[in-house]
């Protein structure tokens, strides 16, 4: 278990990843279960947590290289949460990374959304990781050498139409990352936002509301590539990764060419009108 340091001295050079207790969530498939195994692999003592306890299981057993435990529960569930804090003091004696993963979307227009969906979306993109960080804050602050990770999209930066509920929710966790950077600074967190673009993941097959739509579909970035780049901003104390060149390219047109974005969505969209079965997803 890593000892605690000063804040000054957490600071200077590349975190060392061996010993460092991390809790993860999402880690049932995609970027949660490739950055657990990641981890692990590197040294570190992981705590993986998601819905589905068949799949945590496999986790475990695939994680050879080094040790994964597992708790199945829901993270949109405030009691869940806090019981994860009280596994991560049980089980790993202590927390240093708290990496925030799980997360879900809907697609579709926005004024055939319901209310629950809305809900839920804010729900697993932005409520539970807020709350898991704001539990977690008294262990981090007497970890080794303590970080949050929050994974948000390219779709934070600038939204796209029929991702209304996803694109606000990722928004509301970049600006988050944004102030506890500067507010648990003094205590020698570090805060490091994961924007992702497309990814190989379940997210299509776990919508909370409406389909992927033809379209959509363009080449996607490995989930363990997408891990690895985490793992490495987390090593050398980057505050904001884009990995892989779309969502890098999507930032920098986001930053300069806002409305070719928006050009390019609204023919999108028009088209779709126009279609005698318009998709119902992005």
């Amino acid at each position: 278990m890593p000892a605690p340091l000063p804040p000054s001295v957490r600071r200077s050079g590349l975190r060392r990843l061996t010993g460092l207790r991390v809790l993860v969530t999402g880690g049932s498939s995609g970027v949660g279960r490739a950055l657990a195994l990641h981890l692990a692999a590197r040294g570190a003592r992981v705590l993986a947590t998601a819905r589905r306890a068949d799949r945590l299981e496999s986790l475990a057993r695939e994680a050879t290289a080094g040790e994964v435990l597992t708790e199945a529960g829901d993270v949109t569930n405030p009691a869940f949460r806090h019981r994860l804090c009280e596994l991560a003091a049980e089980r790993l004696g202590g927390l240093d990374v708290c990496a925030c993963v799980a997360g879900s979307g809907a697609v579709g227009p926005f004024r055939d959304a319901s209310p629950e969906t809305l809900d839920r979306i804010f729900a697993v993109n932005f409520h539970a990781p807020a709350d898991l960080v704001h539990r977690c804050l008294p262990l981090l602050e007497r970890g080794g050498d303590p970080a949050i990770v929050l994974v948000g999209s390219i779709l934070g930066y600038h939204p796209l139409p029929w991702h209304a509920e996803y694109c606000a929710a990722k928004a509301a966790l970049r600006s988050l990352a944004g102030t506890l950077r500067i507010e648990l600074a003094p205590h020698g967190i570090d805060v490091l936002l994961a924007s992702l673009g497309p990814t190989q993941s379940e997210f299509w097959q776990g919508l909370v509301a409406g389909e992927r739509a033809s379209w959509s579909r363009g080449r996607q970035m490995p989930a363990a590539q997408a891990a690895a780049a985490i793992t490495r901003g987390l090593e050398r104390r980057r505050r904001e990764i884009l990995p892989g060149w779309q969502a890098k390219g999507y930032a920098l047109a986001a930053r300069f060419m806002p409305r070719l974005i928006d050009a390019v969505a609204s023919r999108r969209v028009r088209t779709a009108d126009r279609s005698p079965s318009p998709p119902t997803a992005s």
